[in-house]
C-alpha cells in the first residue's frame, strides 16, 4: 500500500499492485486497474518513487537476524 494524500488534505492508502497509471495533467490522476480515478495532491514522480519503493520492499528476500 502506499499513502497518497487528497486535495481535502485527508490520506488515502492504494494498493500498489491495482496502479494502472499515474498521469500529471496538471493534477495528478492515479487510475486503477478497475478504471477508478482517483486526484491527489502529490506530484507523479513522488507517486511513482512510492509505488518502486514499495516493490523494493515487497520483493526483497527474508533475511534472518540475530544469528551467530
Amino acid at each position: 500500500m502506499i499513502r497518497v494524500t487528497r486535495f481535502n488534505g485527508s490520506n488515502i492508502f492504494l494498493n500498489a499492485e491495482l496502479i494502472q497509471s499515474v498521469e500529471g495533467t496538471p493534477d495528478t490522476v492515479i487510475t486503477l486497474t478497475n478504471q477508478i480515478k482517483v486526484v491527489v495532491k502529490d506530484d507523479p514522480q513522488t507517486v511513482v518513487d512510492a509505488i518502486i519503493a514499495y516493490q523494493q520492499k515487497v520483493h526483497t528476500p527474508f533475511t534472518r537476524t540475530g544469528e551467530k
